[in-house]
């Protein structure tokens, strides 16, 4: 059986597209990648110095790329809608990928610039708003994609509408996995939004299985935990590399033959590592009830209106 690689991505000349947290890891892998396809490139990133260096090592891998530099923090509306003005901008007014990637894991409690729980706000809130501003963008020059990254954590993941916002109680890894299950049931409601409205915009869904990037260190340091933060690092041997993470992000983004609403993941061990290839949802991942009801609980709580598709 074919293992799809990044030799089998296809031309992207002509296109544009957006990365979210293209700074390190699977986003800066995916950024890279799609930069090389040729496709114009906006870097999405929160830390404008990280930004710029990730900016400059694309150009150094790619360097008859067209790249852009975009600053947004997904855990403050305000940044995020000033960033969509931004990537309007960059575009000219036509975008054909958004791939929804930046996330964090695992943090002690804490708040969001709206007073959102930080893993819920950032991982769900910014991207759904980030997406919604940008509709307007997709679509405008034939069939669109918008990819969001999930994770296997979805599956131990529980939308609580009486606790969205950690108020009464709080568990880092419940909290993580409830907003990643939040990424696959936006996916589910915006693929069925686009068919109903005939929008030309794919949503899709991929994970990269156990891969080591920076993610799983933010939450150790911001607790004080060195040990944690060792201990990360040390399991690293048992992941594959962000390289290889990112290919079902790619695979979902280029993919000819995707249907939207799709999933994949490593195929291997669990869909721990390996190629690209579909992966397997939940239960909860496939409730159309609750990701209607998720889509406008979003709605109201980002202050962006319910049948934008």
């Amino acid at each position: 059986m074919h293992s799809w690689t990044l030799a089998d991505m296809p031309d992207l000349s002509g296109t544009t597209a957006v990365v979210t947290g293209a700074n390190s890891g699977i986003g800066a892998v995916t950024a890279l990648a799609l930069a090389r396809s040729g496709a114009r490139t906006v870097l999405a990133c929160r830390d404008p110095g990280r930004g710029r260096r990730a900016l400059d090592a694309v150009r150094r891998a790619a360097p008859d790329s067209d790249l852009r530099l975009v600053g947004l923090d997904l855990a403050d509306l305000s940044s995020v809608a000033e960033a969509a003005g931004h990537i309007a901008e960059e575009t000219d007014g036509n975008l054909d990928l958004l791939v929804n990637n930046a996330g964090v894991m695992a943090l002690p409690l804490m708040r969001t610039a709206d007073g959102f729980e930080m893993q819920f706000g950032t991982n769900h809130l910014g991207h759904f708003a980030l997406t919604h501003h940008l509709l307007p963008l997709l679509g405008v020059r034939g069939m669109s994609r918008v990819v969001t990254v999930s994770s296997l954590a979805h599956r131990i993941g529980r939308i609580d509408f009486g606790n969205l916002n950690a108020e009464r109680r709080y568990d880092k890894w419940r909290a993580y996995g409830q907003s990643k299950l939040a990424n696959l049931l936006f996916t589910a409601e915006l693929q069925r939004r686009a068919d109903a409205a005939g929008k030309q915009v794919l949503a899709l869904a991929a994970h990269p299985g156990l891969s080591a990037t920076e993610l799983g260190q933010a939450g150790p340091r911001l607790a004080g935990s060195t040990w944690a933060a060792r201990l990360e690092r040390a399991t690293r041997v048992y992941t594959q590399p962000a390289s290889a993470g990112a290919l079902p992000t790619l695979y979902a983004a280029t993919l000819p033959t995707a249907p939207g609403g799709s999933y994949y993941g490593p195929r291997l061990l669990g869909e721990t590592r390996g190629g690209p290839a579909p992966a397997r949802l939940s239960a909860r991942a496939q409730d159309m009830t609750t990701a209607l009801a998720l889509w406008d609980e979003s709605a109201r709580l980002t202050g962006t209106a319910t049948d934008a598709i």
